[in-house]
């Protein structure tokens, strides 16, 4: 059962569950066609070097896998299952988050320099 709103908050090892918005038509001229809903386990997720965009790798539960950026992930919700325990998903959020701040840093010392 998906209990828990982690919108904002994902992280490799959840078992995630979102929409998303399918497009008919071609790249210049989109349709909007429906939302889909999505089933699976994220099992990699990484920053960009550039502009810190986050990225997810989920394994659907059809067995393929998909990449998504995190501002589209989150978009209309996410909800998870709970983990058997919970603290290891601490730990993971963790170590996300010391990645997340480590690339901020040095995005920033490129930006900026040594100021």
């Amino acid at each position: 059962m998906y209990e828990i709103d982690c919108t904002g908050n994902c992280c490799v090892g959840d078992q995630i569950i979102f929409e998303r918005a399918v497009f008919s038509g071609n790249y210049f001229k989109p349709k909007f066609s429906h939302f889909e809903t999505i089933e699976g386990e994220i099992v990699k997720d990484s920053y960009g070097a550039e502009r810190q965009q986050h990225t997810f790798t989920i394994l659907k539960n059809d067995g393929q896998k998909m990449r998504i950026k995190g501002r589209n992930l989150y978009k209309r919700g996410v909800k998870r299952k709970r983990w058997a325990d919970e603290n290891k998903r601490i730990e993971v959020l963790e170590e996300k988050y010391s990645r997340g701040n480590e690339a901020r840093k040095m995005r920033d010392e490129r930006r900026f320099g040594n100021e």
